[in-house]
């Protein structure tokens, strides 16, 4: 779908066109601010980024990027954003990532250069001598062609070339979190990047009057998408934080929404408790969240617990439920697939626990015993169908029964590049009885009641031991409520087949101020909670110190790393113990 067929104020069917648009329309108006320490740093005009973009664009084009796969390695900021556009304004295909930290994701980094055939590397000069040292160990990255973009070349934007790109020409690859399995490109083109800004424009009834604050990291879906690109699809504004500055002080965020008067904003579910935990009274008190209209959050799945807690923690700053906008997505349809409506409180819902295991939903009252409370996610958005599907037969769900979410439409991927096996298992799906399709197999769990979306599990993470279903998310909430050695947000979950049987493992972070405290205490605490509220025995609990637990840059847990380090944990001590056996005979 176009551009101009999505929305009527948008003119032509690229990213390109758009941005030069606005460029013409609103010149002067500020499009990015980038904040340090909760003052303007930095900012762009709509004018300005495409002036930008197009001298970049200039300079890539006589490199021979045209067509070629350009690794964007920057910190968040204005830099990242030019670079993108300058990418787009070169018809190459960009590949948002971050620069290494002392190691920490540079073999993601080589896995994505080698997945992406990426032929040049866009940074900057202070990355650039960091990042190389870091990087000059992995293969491959010798060929690569470095750019570095702020420091003075010949090349100007009256020298850019009009690219001739379409809805059809490939944008970006958003290579995913790695949340349940190793990154993969996804294939975004111009038609899918527009659609889904036009589907996110209606679920928040967003207009050129709504300002965004965005904290979260630019090479990230969520960040990307609706940080970056939203504002300009609305010809809005944006003000931008670093997701360090926010780590570090979560109140950053909502005093940037409280001076700039922002009306949009979202982040994990993390995110929204950290807020709660570290933004004490006398920060809350100079706050004035009353303007606030869309506070997305796009967990799997959003947690209840987590929503009441912010609304209580700051009703008193002006915060009302009804900004609260919790919704479902995934890259491989752009971002956003379901939502509510703006100015409507989340709808939440009480459901048999037991019957969830079975994969049916059958609702119960409030308060009742053997529940679970779930959020609803919204309902289906213009352009695309939602459909709940029994992955093995491939036919749709009764009413109350739970399946895998399969998702239709414009906003949907073109696949993952130089996949295409998984291309066609994933992005080729049809239903059985009437071959309707294809369909995106998103891999989660869930269903549909009252044209409301409600997000269970994801089918990988499914732990089923003894027969019997079980969430991850419901172990791990239970683990973080058991002792208040546990760290919020870092638990996993997981099986593992120790010989006889599929046996549960449960992996921690431990508060820093509670290392100190007798282990086998903590362990005690949480095998008792797990057997009590889901009569289940828990194999091993393993405790780790903070920042342990492995993550995806937006803070998910990554249940199956998690579960590759256990064992790996257990092959070493395996054969520690056999190289000391042998020491002995």
């Amino acid at each position: 779908m176009s551009g101009n067929t999505a929305d009527p104020l948008v003119v032509g069917s690229t990213l390109v066109d758009l941005l030069r648009q606005r460029a013409q329309e609103q010149p002067a108006h500020k499009l990015y601010t980038f904040l340090c320490d909760g003052e303007e740093e930095a900012a762009l005009t709509y004018a300005e980024l495409d002036h930008r973009a197009c001298a970049l664009a200039a300079r890539l084009q006589s490199s021979g990027a045209r067509g070629e796969r350009v690794l964007l390695l920057y910190p968040s900021g204005l830099d990242y954003i030019i670079a993108f556009f300058g990418c787009l304004y070169a018809g190459a295909v960009a590949i948002p990532a971050y620069p290494p930290r002392q190691n920490r994701n540079s073999m993601r980094l080589q896995a994505i250069i080698a997945d992406a055939q990426a032929k040049f590397i866009l940074t900057t000069s202070s990355v650039f001598s960091s990042a190389r040292r870091m990087l000059s160990e992995l293969q491959g990255l010798s060929r690569l062609q470095w750019l570095i973009t702020d420091q003075a070349e010949g090349h100007t934007a009256d020298d850019w070339k009009d690219p001739a790109i379409t809805e059809e020409t490939l944008a970006f690859l958003q290579y995913t979190s790695g949340s349940t399995s190793a990154p993969k490109g996804v294939m975004l083109n111009h038609g899918n990047l527009l659609h889904n800004l036009s589907v996110i424009k209606f679920g928040i009834q967003g207009s050129s009057e709504s300002t965004f604050v965005i904290w979260l990291p630019l090479h990230h879906d969520f960040g990307m998408i609706a940080g970056i690109l939203e504002p300009l699809y609305l010809g809005s504004s944006v003000a931008l934080i670093s997701p360090a500055a926010f780590l570090q002080s979560p109140f950053c965020w909502l005093q940037a929404m409280s001076r700039y008067r922002g009306k949009v904003s979202g982040a994990p579910n993390f995110a929204y408790d950290l807020c709660v935990r570290k933004i004490g009274p006398a920060q809350r008190a100079e706050l004035d969240l009353s303007h606030w209209e869309v506070a997305l959050n796009g967990a799997e799945p959003v947690r209840t617990e987590t929503l009441e807690r912010f609304c209580e923690t700051f009703a008193p700053c002006g915060f009302r439920p009804q900004t609260l906008y919790p919704g479902y997505g995934l890259a491989e349809a752009t971002l956003l697939v379901s939502g509510g409506r703006k100015d409507r409180a989340p709808v939440v819902k009480t459901f048999q626990s037991e019957a969830l295991t079975d994969n049916r939903a059958v609702q119960i009252d409030e308060g009742e015993a053997g529940g679970s409370r779930l959020v609803g996610c919204g309902g289906n958005l213009p352009g695309q169908r939602i459909a709940i599907v029994k992955p093995d037969l491939r036919t749709e769900c009764l009413p109350g029964e739970i399946g895998e979410i399969w998702v239709s439409g414009p906003s949907v991927a073109q696949g993952y590049w130089r996949r295409p096996l998984e291309t066609e298992q994933t992005f080729r799906a049809y239903l059985a009885q009437t071959n309707e399709g294809p369909f995106l197999r998103t891999g989660d769990l869930g269903f549909i009641q009252d044209e409301e979306l409600f997000v269970t599990g994801r089918i990988k993470d499914l732990i089923i031991i003894d027969g019997q279903n079980y969430y991850p998310q419901d172990l791990e909430l239970t683990v973080e409520k058991s002792h208040p050695a546990i760290r919020p947000n870092c638990c996993a979950a997981f099986s593992v087949d120790l010989g006889d049987r599929e046996q549960l493992v449960v992996a921690a972070e431990i508060e820093r101020q509670y290392l100190n405290l007798k282990q086998d205490e903590i362990v005690k605490v949480v095998r008792r909670a797990i057997a009590e509220e889901h009569e289940l025995r828990v194999e091993q609990v393993w405790l780790l110190k903070p920042g342990r637990a492995p993550k995806t840059s937006s803070g998910k847990i990554q249940r199956y790393l998690c579960r590759i380090d256990y064992l790996s944990m257990l092959a070493n001590s395996a054969s520690q113990a056999q190289s000391r056996t042998t020491a002995n005979d």
